[in-house]
């Protein structure tokens, strides 16, 4: 089942033209060690490609991969200036999951709060 977000219609809006963040895709970016220490370290400031591939020991190419992944979901952007191309972190992605994360964890409080009130009970 894939599931998108936005309130609730099931879509956040990934920027102004409407599209959407497809939470599957997100867990399946996040899924891969690669893709999550590339967001990881985008999220302490842009990096170039070449300073993502370095430390984690993969070509151009395959950080450029990845990056492909990481954007089509929200979670990162790049820009050329020049020759260079930089990387950033996209909050897009996280926002929506973020969201799934709090619509199902309100349930589950809600539920514990009920349980702890029945067993503490009115009088106690």
């Amino acid at each position: 089942m894939t599931e998108n977000y936005e309130g609730e219609q099931g879509h956040i809006p990934r920027d102004s033209q409407s599209a959407t963040v497809n939470i599957e895709r997100l867990f399946h970016a996040l899924g891969d060690p690669s893709r999550r220490t590339i967001v990881e370290m985008l999220s302490e400031g842009p990096r170039s490609v070449s300073g993502l591939a370095a430390p984690l020991g993969i070509t151009l190419t395959a950080v450029a991969q990845h990056l492909q992944v990481l954007e089509e979901c929200g979670l990162a952007r790049t820009e050329k200036l020049g020759r260079v191309r930089t990387c950033s972190i996209d909050t897009r992605g996280l926002a929506a999951l973020e969201k799934w994360i709090i619509d199902r964890r309100s349930p589950w409080e809600k539920k514990l709060d009920r349980l702890g009130e029945f067993l503490t009970g009115p009088d106690k």
